[in-house]
């Protein structure tokens, strides 16, 4: 479905506005009952007509005889009954789009929840099911979007216009990643910013506002949410409402946009129960059997075409640790860039907690980053994998049981996994440690000196938590004064 004249443009006119009525309520879906001509077609939106504390919407999903059609309600339906009346729109759900969204916090269906002002009557709406653009129309350049995050700049560097994605378990820092990336990138970028809140808690959508309002970068960023507490109909959309806001920018007002998701797993889950409430076999692991679908009919709506571009950085929930889940495989094919936190070394405190052997791009080309910078990333990912392999021997025997050149390796991949960790500014509060921000070439540098042996003699806590080498330096000048002193 492209647009909302789909709806509207096959002989069905007379009866857009027919009314029908509520047969059954199970959760968030609804059985509707309709004249047989006047039956609402699979993706319209209805509206019933109830004496609830908010506009109930419907979105139909299936037709279940001539008369009857099952629908995925977007809000809460406590207190709906049987018999309430229940109108077609002619139309998909539709969500405000433009400069009057900037700066404002919306649902699902594009309503504020800010507490500020309504939107103008005259506000234009896009409807939420689009089709990605045509692949002569897409973009294809690929520009790198620094970060500041050596880690990632380093071993995963990300695309302008591209999609990438953070995976890890419960507690393992996706969300703090997220908000250092909206930090340093909203902080510097020139386009707007969207972010969809998917499942998100209501404590978390509250800080997001507060800390777009501090850094000053909220009058252009647009944050959508579908909270953790609202039904599955709301976060299974929320993700089309945000991405449909963001291609208004892209494609009307030729805007650069950053698309922010937290979480995106949330998105499939919610897909799960609503699949599971509307009768359908569950497919592998419990998983609705239009896993693959949904994904791809969200994420390859993220493109870029000449003159603008969508930018995605999203979150991704990995259940159990388990990255053989469905979720997480369905996600990882429409990636530019994997970045895969471990929980292990969570667990050792090195944060950002990247794991530089699983984290993948399609970008780490010496065409796009350059041959030093290549180079100099296939040989950490190199010394670091050399170290885990004798891990277990180290273990047992001890560092010194190891040869000169298997010493000098774990020498050097130790130093470079503390140089990898950086002090975050959205933690200075938590940590005491003010954040630092790192230049693409400050930590390709860095890195080759350390391949290089600078570091051999230094203490490894002289480049944990540290910005560029310079500073490791003088941190580790500093400590040897002090023990000479």
């Amino acid at each position: 479905m492209t647009d909302s004249t789909s709806l509207t443009s096959r002989g069905a006119t007379p009866a857009r506005f027919a009314i029908g009525t509520v047969l059954a309520v199970r959760g968030s879906v609804l059985d509707l009952g309709f004249p047989a001509d006047a039956l609402p077609e699979i993706g319209e939106a209805v509206e019933i007509d109830w004496d609830g504390p908010e506009r109930l919407v419907a979105e139909v999903q299936g037709h279940h005889g001539p008369e009857m059609a099952r629908a995925v309600a977007m809000r809460e339906t406590a207190g709906l009954r049987r018999g309430t009346p229940v109108r077609r729109t002619g139309a998909p759900i539709t969500v405000p789009v433009g400069e009057a969204v900037l700066g404002r916090l919306l649902d699902v269906l594009g309503e504020p929840k800010d507490a500020g002002a309504a939107l103008p009557d005259d506000v234009e709406r896009w409807p939420i099911h689009r089709l990605p653009p045509p692949l002569s129309a897409q973009q294809g350049k690929h520009e790198l979007l620094e970060t500041g995050i050596k880690v990632i700049d380093l071993l995963a560097p990300m695309a302008r216009g591209g999609k990438a994605a953070m995976f890890g378990g419960a507690g393992v820092g996706k969300t703090v990643l997220v908000t250092e990336l909206i930090r340093t990138t909203v902080d510097t970028y020139t386009g707007l910013s969207v972010f969809a809140g998917i499942g998100e808690r209501t404590r978390e959508g509250h800080e997001m506002l507060l800390d777009m309002r501090q850094y000053g970068v909220l009058d252009r960023t647009v944050l959508v949410y579908g909270q953790m507490a609202e039904p599955p109909g709301a976060r299974w959309r929320v993700g089309l409402t945000a991405m449909t806001i963001a291609e208004y920018f892209r494609d009307t007002m030729h805007r650069d946009v950053l698309l922010l998701m937290d979480n995106v797993f949330r998105f499939v889950q919610a897909g799960s129960e609503i699949s599971g409430l509307l009768g359908r076999l569950p497919s592998r692991v419990g998983y609705q059997p239009t896993l693959a679908t949904e994904v791809a009919e969200l994420e390859e709506r993220v493109a870029s075409v000449a003159g603008a571009t969508v930018t995605a950085i999203q979150a991704v929930y990995v259940p159990a640790d388990d990255f053989t889940d469905p979720a997480v495989t369905a996600l990882f094919g429409h990636l530019d860039s994997s970045i895969v936190l471990s929980r292990g070394m969570a667990a050792e405190g090195m944060y950002p907690a990247v794991d530089p052997l699983d984290s993948t791009s399609t970008l780490l080309d010496p065409a796009i980053v350059g041959q030093e910078h290549y180079d100099t990333a296939e040989a950490v990912r190199e010394a670091i994998a050399h170290y885990r392999s004798l891990q277990d021997v180290i273990a047992l025997l001890g560092l010194e049981e190891l040869g000169p050149a298997d010493r000098r390796i774990v020498t050097r991949a130790r130093r470079l996994q503390r140089f990898l960790t950086q002090p975050f500014k959205v933690t200075e509060a938590f940590t005491g440690k003010p954040g630092r921000t790192v230049t693409r070439a400050a930590t390709v540098a860095g890195c080759r000196a350390i391949l290089a042996g600078e570091a051999d003699d230094w203490s490894e806590s002289s480049l944990y938590m540290v910005g560029d080498l310079d500073e490791a330096r003088a941190k580790e000048a500093t400590d040897t004064a002090t023990a000479a002193a």
